[in-house]
């Protein structure tokens, strides 16, 4: 893909170099035109062949990611000496206690305090 790139670049730089010589300037008067017309015409061209070469640039990516590459996992470590552990067996002497949780819950209550009036005050009371 960049030799065929590289070659129909080289072609189009070739035709421009080659054909330079060959053009005769060009008057706005030759045809008629008024010089802010013709400067109109020329910036018009000038923004087409800008936005054909912008294009024709932005077509191509900036970067292109490398190819995957596969590496080989090392190789395994020479084999070592084994020792197997049989597990120790599992005796149950008795049945384990029941536990029994307590369920606590804060109360909240008025109480009167001579002198001073209503006074909430809090208290815990477990099951």
């Amino acid at each position: 893909m960049k030799v065929f790139s590289f070659f129909s670049g080289t072609a189009a730089v070739l035709a421009l170099v080659t054909g330079l010589p060959a053009v005769q300037p060009a008057f706005a008067r030759d045809r008629g035109m008024s010089p802010g017309a013709a400067a109109a015409v020329g910036a018009l061209g000038g923004l087409a062949v800008g936005t054909i070469v912008g294009a024709t640039i932005a077509q191509q990516p900036a970067y292109a990611a490398p190819a995957p590459v596969y590496v080989a996992p090392p190789p395994p470590p020479p084999p070592t000496r084994v020792y197997v552990e049989e597990p120790a067996p599992v005796v149950y002497e008795r049945r384990p206690r029941r536990v029994y949780v307590e369920r606590c819950t804060n109360e909240r209550y008025r109480e009167w305090v001579p002198g001073w009036g209503w006074e909430y005050r809090t208290r815990q009371i477990c099951n």
